[in-house]
């Protein structure tokens, strides 16, 4: 064979291999993707469960609870970070991407959870935190330790402006200024964050190399995708130009900005192109932190071609904050006009909860039960976050020294944190709420002890029992896992109704926003449909057995999921 054939056939095999050895995309027989069809729920690790009595949750006390996560409907768990870090900002601060945290378990222990999940069709989604690593980190360490270090470029460095001036006007999105200067080597280095946290340099190729192996590594061990922090900032202006001042002043006394020139930057979306690439040959999910705008925006990181990112969260959702139609209707139509498949979430770790947040006071629960009507019925995937399906509530720090978050510590009394979204899971009424043995690392409100797991159960009309009835009747109907989203009504100022419909039938979704009754009449004649309907599932005890469409009474706050037929 001559040395050129054998040239050529290598070639060939490099290229095809890859491909060869890739995981075998899952769809059904429609050829949706699985992610699809999930259910993901997000668990902050810290507060999940305690399977060693320390205060703090971990990867064995997540195991523990995997059974009640399948009888709730979930598929997926979104794991907040759990690597090894100094936790200045609880973990988004990495000093190791592959490893577990000994805070939180071994490695060992987490193969064993993705082993227990496995057995019960619940993949594993990590949180990447691709923006930034610790100061902490071994990179940082060499890159920090003399200019001519070979990891000196992994990181941004720059001579400040003049003598105690840095580089440009960019300020921390924790307050302050953006830039930190290092002695050892007068020179400043770029933080997005903290400056406990600086940003990795993705204009470097090693950098591209090292964190698109991490990802690899990971899925090797069973992960099935990850949630991208931060993605928006992962690069910056080259010439390094001020970012033009607003003129307001945040929690924390800094001039607020426009961030032109350090976050949104076109070479992001050629980055997740190609973390893309690396995801699809393990069938993994990109699931992305990316504050948006408009439609526009959103659209533009699903990819030009639908190759970047498959589920761009839509936090313009979760910035609604009050029961009204027109807006959510407007929301939607906008996530449905991103052109890709829609995600919705309520609220997460970052954001106060959503019992708090739409919650009077009064009818908590009934709101609660509707908004899950909403999210949980929608075109697309939703993502839950732990305790949203008992209704827990924000447990805020009432004084500055209870504080756990450093940008309450920081912006108190404005900036109280985001301990109150925090707090640890309600799983019963014993000690701690059955959370821990121990004394927990931040303190459990005392609604705990009629507000939790246990006693939800027992409770046909709780709102976990609507969220359990609600979850297995959209995993076995095609019209809310598939169907078409056809808003109705669109000037009715207090009910939100709209239409999911396909080849396996019709599901017409009613929810009452207002606090007291309405009436509400649908016409579906244009689509085929009869005039009455049969529900699936309200959020009230009791209901008719049948609906006329020409004229529906609608119960304060309910939440109506109806079968009609033709």
């Amino acid at each position: 064979m001559s040395k050129l054939r054998c040239v050529a056939i290598t070639l060939l095999l490099l290229l095809v291999l890859p491909t060869a050895f890739a995981q075998k995309r899952e769809t059904d027989a429609a050829g949706h993707a699985w992610w699809q069809h999930a259910v993901f729920y997000e668990i902050y690790p810290r507060s999940f469960a305690d399977s060693n009595g320390d205060g703090i949750g971990d990867l064995n006390g997540i195991t523990s609870r995997l059974d009640y996560l399948r009888e709730l409907g979930v598929d997926a768990i979104w794991l907040t970070p759990c690597y090894p870090s100094p936790q200045v900002d609880f973990g988004y601060d990495v000093s190791d991407y592959q490893n577990i945290d000994p805070m939180y378990g071994t490695l060992k222990d987490f193969d064993d959870l993705a082993k227990t999940a496995r057995k019960r069709k619940i993949r594993i989604i990590m949180d990447f935190v691709l923006n930034h690593t610790s100061d902490q980190h071994k990179w940082f360490q060499a890159s920090r330790s003399s200019r001519t270090s070979p990891f000196r470029d992994w990181y941004v460095w720059r001579d400040g402006k003049g003598p105690g001036q840095p580089p440009n006007n960019w300020i921390s999105v924790f307050g302050g200024s953006a830039w930190k200067l290092d002695p050892a080597t007068e020179q400043y280095y770029y933080h997005m964050f903290y400056p406990e946290q600086p940003d990795l340099n993705w204009r470097n190729p090693a950098v591209k190399q090292a964190m698109f192996d991490v990802t690899r590594w990971w899925y090797k061990r069973g992960v099935a995708g990850f949630r991208l922090d931060a993605v928006n900032t992962l690069f910056e202006d080259p010439q390094l130009r001020d970012n033009p001042e607003l003129g307001e002043k945040n929690a924390y006394g800094d001039t607020e900005q426009k961030t032109v020139y350090n976050s949104d930057l076109p070479e992001v979306h050629t980055i997740l192109q190609e973390l893309r690439k690396v995801a699809d040959e393990s069938d993994a999910v990109l699931i992305g932190e990316t504050w948006t705008e408009d439609a526009e925006q959103l659209r533009a990181y699903y990819g030009p071609s639908h190759n970047e990112l498959q589920l761009p969260m839509d936090f313009m959702f979760t910035m609604i904050n009050k029961l009204s139609p027109p807006d959510f209707r407007k929301q939607i139509a906008s996530a449905e006009a991103s052109g890709g498949w829609p995600v919705y979430v309520i609220s997460n770790h970052d954001i106060r909860r959503s019992y708090d947040r739409y919650g009077d006071g009064k009818n908590n629960d009934a709101i609660a039960k509707l908004l899950a009507g909403l999210y949980l019925t929608l075109r697309g995937t939703p993502i839950m976050y732990y305790g949203e399906e008992i209704g827990m509530e924000n447990n805020d720090p009432a004084r500055i020294q209870d504080v756990q978050d450093p940008i309450g510590k920081k912006g108190w009394p404005e900036e109280k944190g985001r301990d109150g979204e925090r707090t640890p899971m309600q799983w019963n009424a014993s000690p701690n709420a059955g959370f821990t043995p121990g004394r927990p690392w931040l303190p459990v409100p005392a609604s705990y002890k009629t507000r939790n797991v246990e006693s939800e159960r027992a409770d046909p009309n709780s709102i976990l029992n609507f969220y359990k009835k609600l979850l297995a009747l959209r995993r076995k109907s095609p019209a809310l896992l598939d169907g078409t989203y056809l808003p109705l009504n669109p000037q009715d100022p207090h009910v939100l109704a709209y239409l999911r419909q396909s080849a396996g039938g019709s599901v017409l979704v009613v929810l009452n926003m207002s606090t007291t009754s309405q009436k509400a009449s649908f016409d579906l004649s244009a689509q085929g449909l009869g005039a009455t309907a049969t529900p699936l599932l309200t959020s009230l005890s009791t209901g008719p057995g049948t609906f006329s469409l020409q004229e529906m009474e609608l119960a304060p706050l309910g939440a109506y999921i109806l079968q009609v037929g033709k």
